[in-house]
């Protein structure tokens, strides 16, 4: 019986996921084929996929400083190798699919878990998710109008002091605002990550408020692994805002100590004080 019920639970997955699956394959196509222009029996023009107009707004943005304001000339894209633009043309479309079918797979899996959660697991997953995608969007929107820019306006000095023109790979430059967005993303979602951990019992604000002077080194440390081209200009401009945002993190999680406080229980196996955790800030073990 209970083989059955497993294999009924996979099955469940596997259909939940094709469905997720269609919707990136569905926007793959309108990225790959669509066009930016309606007007595509014009004789005169030349057909453009919607995947392009994209990449020329992201080029033209970009290059017009994001919301630093600093525009940046004398930047030519090249494309090197032949197969670099179609390259570009399809990994553009697989990223751009795989953002607007974010949606339809979360909710996939939300359906697929919410039976299997108690009370106490929703209280502590659902605000995290929440709290994680808006964080990532916020950082990914970071990355792409301050990052991005920020590193292209930083490099230029170098370009005239070793004599080089300003030709840059088309690779190199959109995969420069993918992995701007994408890491930049990831980085803003470390303090959600750090409260759920405080609220699970995992870790405690003591963590952070005795070793401050390890914990940012490590963040700064991060920071410039993520923006190797940038100089430390860049790095800072990434750093000040995680670095106030874990800030803001500890003073959350200090709420959730409190609540623990009041609401204090013992653990099944080792007898500590818990509150609601999953698990035992002592010996680690589940209370489910």
């Amino acid at each position: 019986m209970q083989e059955l019920e497993f294999w009924d639970h996979v099955r469940e997955l596997g259909s939940r996921l094709k469905v997720a699956l269609y919707f990136f394959l569905a926007f793959t196509i309108i990225f790959l084929v669509f066009p930016a222009d309606v007007d595509v029996f014009n004789p005169s023009g030349f057909y453009k996929p919607l995947v392009g107009l994209i990449l020329q707004i992201v080029k033209d943005q970009v290059l017009n400083g994001g919301i630093i304001g600093v525009k940046i000339e004398g930047i030519k894209l090249i494309g090197v190798e032949f197969s670099n633009p179609l390259e570009i043309y399809f990994i553009a479309s697989l990223v751009l699919a795989f953002i607007c079918s974010l949606p339809v797979t979360a909710y996939e899996v939300y359906k697929f878990i919410d039976p299997a959660l108690y009370e106490h697991e929703r209280r502590a997953v659902y605000p995290f998710v929440i709290s994680f995608s808006a964080m990532f969007a916020v950082g990914a929107v970071f990355g792409y109008l301050v990052i991005a820019p920020f590193i292209l306006w930083a490099m230029l000095p170098f370009f005239s002091m070793v004599g080089a023109e300003m030709l840059i790979s088309v690779s190199d430059f959109y995969s420069l605002i993918f992995l701007s967005v994408l890491f930049t993303g990831l980085s803003f979602t470390i303090p959600v990550i750090y409260v759920l951990l405080v609220r699970l019992g995992i870790l405690s604000t003591d963590t952070v408020r005795k070793n401050r002077r390890y914990l940012y080194a490590a963040l700064f440390i991060i920071t410039a692994v993520i923006t190797p081209d940038g100089g430390p200009i860049a790095d800072f401009a990434l750093f000040i805002p995680i670095a106030l945002m874990m800030e803001v993190a500890v003073r959350i999680a200090g709420r959730y100590e409190k609540e623990r406080v009041f609401t204090s229980r013992k653990c099944k196996f080792c007898g500590a004080d818990i509150s609601d955790e999953i698990f035992c800030p002592k010996c680690g073990r589940s209370q489910i």
